[in-house]
């Protein structure tokens, strides 16, 4: 409220045109959620929840089958226990909020539901207990975790997908199904190093179907009941249910992606679009930025390879990171006319709030497009709280030679400017993961490279020394985890790309016709009744016909001695 009343006082004494940029998570409410210790405990109280509800229910999908008692209370509750140990030890960094926690133990407790689901349907068929632990959707949850999450978190899934389904399927063999689960969810996680096509996931379906369909034959005929099933429901069956969870799974994860606001590589490859309606317009409006945008891209991608961070994400958010020029390309040294610079006309202090504010104008745009909210957390981080150290330097020349002119009395004390520092940084935050902090740095590397004087291997390697050792002194980088050893193999990577880009060239010499050199004829022996002259008068007319005519040569005569005088 009383923000509102702020802005229309200064509305209506001019100093505000009424409008409001958009800001990026307004409210600390949503952000306290996501990481308060109670609601990791809601979370798991929630998904146990489910999971009893999912052992009842499984009791009932056939007649017979033993109640629940309170040893498979105590068994579900030791599983339960390992899963938070080992979550809290080994997984602490991956899942490291309440969202990406949902996100597992939901879709542990939709794979373990699908399960049930499918032993409710496949009671009325006559299929034996071994068909019916192979024909399970074993796959599903390790799939959408391991394609989403990297496949630490999938193996995670695939475990105690397994321990907990042993205890929601009991019309099946216990140890029959931990083997089943065990080989395909593994196996579905072994496929998925790197999904980065939506085709990828039809073919891992694939793979994982042909690897039950082998294992249901095998243990058919392990089982000695291999006469009693039908060929094709033990082959076909078990490759049907792997293809469908592939293709099911390329539909899901959009929705996934969407409520958990996560990205996957299949995503992020997509958003890597040069026809995005904001890079056409930067193309267009800003060509300056947009080719320092592709730079950075290239610079930040390697780095992010070699230090096993996310590729595809820095190429793409890279691409959109200064989109906040837009607002006012000309004031950028890069798009700015030579013959007439902005900043002639403003003040230090002024020039420094246009060029800072392209991030809040940057931020304004991204999310007026929707676009990723990773993307909108880079660009607010690119800069962290640096400072505009050119207009800063300006700003204390100017109250010095100000200064220096109150001293001798040409001006008063009241015209001296006051510089504070804080005025010339930017808001930040300061990166806040590691590929933010990789932009950060592609971003002053590819711009102080601009000003390299023949660029060699010294010269650039000292430039990126610099400005990484400058960054850490500032404390730009505190706030990330990025190692000494990364920040090594990401310098590195950007001396290496850079000698790259800007690699000398042969200066070719210009084209000349070049005259053909005169053909020459071998001297043949004279023969007794030859005529010499003839044949050098022939070959004077083959040198002319590629020389041009020569004059004929000027025979001069042997200057004798004068007779002495007698």
């Amino acid at each position: 409220m009383f923000e509102s009343i702020r802005r229309a006082r200064l509305q209506r004494e001019g100093l505000s045109c009424g409008k409001t940029r958009r800001k990026h998570q307004e409210g600390d409410l949503f952000d306290e959620m996501r990481t308060h210790p109670a609601g990791t405990v809601v979370t798991y109280v929630l998904f146990f929840i489910g999971v009893a509800l999912l052992m009842r229910l499984g009791t009932h999908v056939e007649d017979g089958l033993p109640a629940l008692t309170w040893l498979h209370a105590l068994y579900a509750a030791a599983i339960g226990f390992a899963m938070v140990s080992h979550e809290r030890v080994a997984l602490r960094e991956q899942i490291c909020d309440n969202g990406v926690l949902l996100l597992v133990l939901g879709t542990i407790l939709m794979h373990l539901a699908l399960i049930v689901f499918t032993l409710d349907m496949s009671a009325g068929q006559s299929w034996g207990k071994a068909l019916k632990a192979v024909v399970l959707p074993h796959a599903f949850g390790p799939l959408v975790l391991s394609v989403i999450l990297g496949r630490r978190i999938g193996l995670f899934g695939a475990i105690y997908a397994t321990l907990f389904g042993v205890l929601v399927c009991v019309s099946v063999s216990a140890p029959t199904f931990m083997a089943t689960s065990a080989l395909i969810g593994f196996t579905g996680v072994l496929l998925t190093k790197r999904v980065r096509r939506r085709n990828r996931l039809f073919m891992a379906g694939l793979y994982v179907g042909l690897v039950a369909m082998a294992f249901s034959l095998l243990l058919h005929e392990a089982a000695g009941v291999i006469m009693e099933e039908k060929l094709g429901r033990m082959v076909g069956l078990p490759l049907a249910v792997g293809i469908l969870t592939g293709m099911a799974i390329g539909g899901l994860l959009p929705v996934l992606e969407s409520v958990f606001g996560v990205t996957t590589e299949v995503s992020w490859l997509e958003l890597a679009d040069l026809n995005h309606p904001l890079m056409r317009r930067l193309s267009i409006e800003a060509p300056g930025t947009y080719h320092h945008s592709l730079v950075v891209a290239n610079l930040s991608e390697a780095a992010a390879e070699r230090i096993g961070a996310s590729a595809s994400m820095c190429r793409v958010s890279a691409y959109f990171h200064d989109i906040g020029k837009l607002s006012k390309p000309e004031y950028f040294i890069e798009n700015m006319d030579p013959e007439a610079n902005p900043h002639d006309d403003l003040t230090p202090r002024m020039s420094a709030l246009v060029i800072i504010a392209h991030v809040k104008d940057g931020v304004d745009l991204a999310i007026k497009n929707n676009l990723n909210s990773r993307i909108i957390d880079v660009i607010e981080q690119h800069h962290g709280t640096s400072l505009a150290y050119y207009f800063y330097r300006q700003a204390l020349d100017q109250r010095s030679e100000t200064e220096r002119l109150v001293k001798l009395g040409k001006a008063k004390e009241d015209d001296v400017p006051q510089v504070s520092e804080e005025t010339f940084r930017y808001p930040g935050p300061k990166p806040q993961f590691k590929e933010s902090a990789i932009i950060s740095l592609a971003d002053a590397v590819e711009s102080a490279s601009r000003t390299l004087e023949k660029p060699n291997a010294s010269r650039i390697e000292t430039m990126i020394d610099e400005i990484v050792q400058g960054r850490m002194m500032d404390g730009q980088l505190d706030e990330c985890d990025l190692t000494i050893s990364e920040l090594a193999r990401i310098k590195a990577s950007f001396a290496k790309t850079l000698l790259s880009m800007m690699h000398g060239r042969i200066k070719y010499q210009k084209a000349v016709e070049a005259k053909p050199s005169p053909v020459r004829e071998e001297p043949k022996p004279f023969l007794a009744g030859d005529d010499e002259p003839a044949a050098a008068s022939s070959r004077n007319i083959v040198e002319a016909s590629f020389t041009g005519a020569q004059p004929e040569p000027v025979v001069k005569k042997p200057r004798g001695r004068k007779p002495s005088a007698a």
